[in-house]
């Protein structure tokens, strides 16, 4: 992926409890310019607000897109790069012949990534790193109305 024309995303979510009031946040940086976006919702859990990063994060982009997207959750990342081909093979179910949990997010991001090209890749949370400190500001600030 040629670093001159993709599309640069941090995501994150929060929550306040678990479950509780929770918040995603997503910075988009493209060809020197950048988008912010956040929202929450008062009774979630914080995978369901990592996913919901990423799926608002990538909905935005109004074409197919070269994509590096940094998240700070192993659930989103092992998910998306190791579980998700199975879990479509054996019809949502895990190995254990259970259905996976938050399908409905996880069936929202692969209809998200479809018609773009994606490098994953995992973050420290918390760690200083710019865009994903900024993107955890943006999830706080998406649950602050429901907090």
């Amino acid at each position: 992926m040629s670093s001159d024309n993709r599309v640069i995303i941090y995501t994150d979510g929060a929550c306040s409890g678990n479950p509780g009031p929770g918040g995603w946040g997503a910075i988009l940086e493209f060809n020197g310019k950048s988008k912010e976006i956040c929202g929450g919702e008062p009774e979630t859990t914080n995978n369901r607000m990592e996913l919901t990063a990423a799926i608002e994060a990538l909905n935005c982009l109004k074409r197919s897109s070269e994509v590096l997207l940094h998240t700070d959750s192993k659930y989103v990342m092992d998910g998306i790069t190791k579980w998700m081909h199975g879990w479509k093979r054996n019809n949502w179910k895990t190995a254990a012949k259970k259905p996976v949990k938050n399908q409905d997010l996880w069936m929202a991001l692969d209809d998200a990534i479809r018609s773009h090209d994606i490098e994953w890749k995992w973050v420290k949370g918390h760690a200083g790193i710019n865009g994903n400190e900024k993107a955890d500001e943006l999830a706080n600030k998406g649950m602050d109305e429901y907090r």
